[in-house]
């Protein structure tokens, strides 16, 4: 994460006449699992320094691992630094820089240059050290609880400089060690440090930065989760990155990281090369800074790692199965408990343990037909679940997408829903799909209708009839997530510009017949009505049903009304491009 400026450990004052000297150290970047820094010397006195040495102290666990512009050595935890020959001479005035790379986040100390203080200060009178252990036990409300370790000074702690985002805000006499934060907005990240001061008005080092967000994630607040697709990173060139480039990151709670496999009855991973090998740029990366080729993890799970750096709030949970990968389930469920092991380890590999926060299963779907069929029974979904949960424990995340067919003796009644979900967090309940190309000839049907309507093709296939069946059957309504498509399905061949039409196949699409998404909808085919609580457009003779800001913000009202836990959309890289949909998602559910 890069910090918000140069962060200046004050170590330098005016020198003295007698002085000579000074050196003052400046930290520039940091990327994690490593920092970049500096220190300057100048020359204060009046007469030319001919050579120099400087020296100080790392705390254990921070080191140098190399220097430009002078040679660094160490022996234990001091590390010293001397000129480069062609850098001997130092006339009065005049300053010269070196540079390191580093690892660990500790702060020097005991800084001295030509062996005399590197600020000049005289023994018995140094700056205070820097607090420690900054923390926020306390968030919420918009407001923030600070608390710190105190400052040690050879005299006395006088008082402690509050900062936010690198501006002072407030200051703390000594020995108080608390401050509390106000006017934080929601879901917006805020980097504090605190400064120590003496009684001679000498400020020490900054504390380690603390990055504390107002979560929007509290009793009564509802979940606002997107699915981020692993294969978006190639032919749709969606990464990481662009949630946060179109203001998307700061308005979502949740990431559904979309998909690992499930084989020979355990979770493996989907596509290793844009999970966890591709290296990115400095400019295709969140932090900005470009992957090396002996970093410990590349790919979107770093990015991931990154993301959550910038944006803290947001949980980030492991999506197993889908619609390709669902077959694998039948003979997972062979050995319940097994299979949750596989995948709690895999999740938790040491490697991006800290990405995740959970694991989703997207079975398509139990004691029913998807792309294949399962007739494990109606109790496998609450057996399935009850092992991820006895694995995992009470705290980890643990959810599932699921059946939105509320038909007759249909998908949501082949399977013990009720009974499971006294163990998930929650179900994304996938209301969207309902209709499509896959009806060549039609009837023409938005995909995602909230209601019905007149004429519908299926009753019993709308969001409305799914949550009403789930909630019925005993599913908590906190527990359902209503789901929003970021695309359209469509056709071709239709003369009829009202739901219902008659058609010879699917529309053009980008990446298959019969779906685009709604950032190109938008554009080439915009709405030119609403039925059912959705929108549908025809243009020429092809004809899509698809959500609009507009339709989102109307379901969102209703998902509200109905007391749910919130939204999710599949997926991230159909929205524009500045989050049009998603801003509409989180809008709408405020």
């Amino acid at each position: 994460m890069l910090m918000p400026a140069a962060a200046l450990v004050a170590l330098a004052t005016p020198a003295q006449a007698a002085e000579q000297a000074t050196a003052t150290y400046a930290k520039g970047s940091d990327w994690g699992s490593g920092f970049g820094a500096s220190w300057t010397i100048k020359n204060t006195g009046t007469t030319t320094i001919n050579g120099w040495t400087l020296s100080w102290d790392y705390p254990t666990g921070t080191r140098v691992t190399s220097s430009w512009d002078a040679d660094v050595t160490n022996t234990g935890n001091t590390w010293t630094a001397k000129n480069k020959p062609w850098a001997n001479s130092l006339p009065p005035g005049a300053t010269v820089t070196f540079g390191f790379n580093g690892t660990g986040n500790g702060a020097p100390s005991n800084c001295k240059l030509n062996n005399k203080s590197c600020d000049g200060q005289p023994p018995g009178d140094q700056p205070p050290s820097a607090p420690g252990g900054l923390a926020a036990p306390t968030v919420g409300a918009g407001k923030a609880t600070l608390t710190w370790d105190a400052a040690t000074d050879d005299v006395r702690v006088d008082s402690y400089d509050v900062f936010r985002d690198n501006v002072k805000v407030a200051t703390v006499n000594a020995p108080a060690t608390t401050y509390e934060a106000t006017g934080l907005v929601k879901n917006q990240p805020y980097v504090f440090e605190v400064q120590a001061r003496d009684s001679a008005n000498q400020v020490g080092p900054k504390s380690a930065a603390l990055t504390v967000t107002d979560e929007d994630i509290r009793p009564g607040s509802k979940i606002k989760m997107g699915y981020f697709t692993n294969w978006g990173v190639y032919g749709r060139n969606y990464h990481v990155k662009n949630l946060d480039t179109s203001g998307t990151a700061s308005k979502i709670t949740h990431i559904n990281y979309a998909f690992g496999n499930v084989q020979n009855g355990r979770c493996t991973i989907g596509d290793g090369f844009s999970d966890y090998e591709k290296a990115y740029t400095a400019d295709q990366s969140v932090d900005g800074v470009a992957d090396t080729w002996d970093q410990p993890l590349r790919g979107s799970f770093n990015q991931l790692r990154e993301l959550k750096k910038k944006y803290p709030h947001i949980k980030v949970l492991y999506s197993f199965g889908g619609w390709t990968w669902s077959g694998g389930f039948t003979q997972a469920m062979q050995n319940p408990a097994a299979f949750a092991e596989s995948c709690y380890n895999l999740v938790e590999d040491p490697r991006w343990a800290d990405v995740f926060d959970g694991i989703d299963l997207d079975w398509e779907y139990p004691n029913a037909c998807g792309l294949t069929c399962d007739s494990s029974g109606p109790a496998v979904i609450k057996t399935m679940m009850q092992a991820f949960r006895a694995k995992v424990g009470p705290n980890y995340l643990l959810t599932a997408a699921i059946t939105a067919d509320a038909s007759a003796n249909g998908k949501i009644d082949k399977a013990d829903y009720a009974g499971a979900a006294q163990y998930i967090n929650w179900y994304n309940v996938m209301t969207y799909d309902f209709f499509g190309a896959w009806a060549a000839q039609g009837p023409t049907a938005p995909h995602s209708p909230l209601t019905s309507y007149t004429g519908i093709p299926q009753q019993g296939f709308t969001s409305a009839d799914a949550i009403n069946k789930l909630k019925a059957k005993g599913v908590p309504a906190e527990k359902l997530l209503l789901g929003v498509g970021f695309y359209g399905r469509g056709w071709t061949g239709v003369t009829q510009a009202t739901p219902g039409g008659t058609a010879t196949g699917a529309a053009t699409g980008t990446y298959e017949p019969g779906f685009e998404d709604y950032k190109v909808l938008k554009n080439t085919c915009p709405a030119t009505g609403t039925i059912g609580g959705t929108a549908y457009a025809k243009c020429g003779n092809n004809w899509w049903g698809y959500d609009t800001p507009a339709t989102i913000g109307s379901k969102m009202t209703w998902a509200k009304n109905q007391n749910l836990g919130g939204a999710f959309y599949w997926e991230f890289s159909g929205d524009t491009a500045n989050g049009e949909l998603a801003t509409a998602v989180h809008n709408g559910l405020q």
